[in-house]
């Protein structure tokens, strides 16, 4: 059934700054998904939006927020430092954390790109909460070293005509000790631009999450 949010502007503390990201709420929000994007991209990203959109008319809140200020995503190598970018995602989960109307939500990460090496390492990292990831298009070679640590069920979805990507993702998947899947979508390219790619990228995460989330933690 399809709900609809409330949505507002939110300032996301991590550590000493604040960075600006979009909070939206469904009425009886069953999760919260925070959204870690990639390099060049931000809290405007049009396919992240669209991922989000689908995600609250399945009933999960969305935080889509930038990794980085402007002035930073200005300097490549920040756009590419991933322990960066996973310790401003962890940030983001402590501040979710704090919120009085979200503190009780199972809580997932999205990524893509980067932003997808970004999740993995924020979910490896020791106290995290996260219950559930999804990976689009994601570069987890990045992430090496902190895969084996991911305990959160971890879904890569990759274009099936994203050669080189797909097979990063192929050996991560390999490597991951977790709940785990690889959903390949068929004839698409890394950015799922071609008719129908992103409605299969949204239908996949909100089936992952609906089940990941909504399942008992041990």
């Amino acid at each position: 059934m399809s709900k609809s949010a409330m949505t507002q502007i939110a300032d996301v503390q991590v550590g000493p700054e604040k960075l600006p990201g979009v909070l939206s709420v469904p009425e009886d929000a069953q999760g919260i998904v925070l959204f870690a994007h990639g390099s060049g991209s931000s809290r405007f990203s049009a396919r992240n939006q669209r991922v989000a959109q689908s995600l609250q008319e399945c009933g999960i809140a969305t935080l889509l927020f930038d990794l980085l200020h402007e002035a930073e995503a200005r300097i490549r190598r920040l756009v590419f430092d991933v322990p960066l970018l996973a310790l401003r995602l962890r940030d983001a989960e402590w501040w979710v954390e704090r919120q009085a109307a979200l503190r009780h939500l199972p809580l997932g990460f999205f990524g893509a790109s980067t932003g997808a090496a970004a999740a993995l390492v924020a979910a490896a990292l020791d106290g995290s909460h996260v219950q559930a990831v999804v990976s689009r298009g994601g570069r987890p070679d990045l992430a090496k070293g902190h895969l084996r640590n991911v305990t959160a069920p971890t879904l890569l979805i990759v274009g099936g005509d994203d050669d080189a990507v797909l097979a990063l993702n192929r050996k991560a998947y390999d490597e991951l000790q977790c709940v785990k899947a690889l959903e390949i979508v068929p004839g698409a390219t890394h950015l799922f631009a071609e008719p129908g790619a992103m409605d299969q990228v949204s239908h996949l995460a909100c089936d992952w999450f609906e089940r990941q989330l909504a399942a008992p933690q041990f």
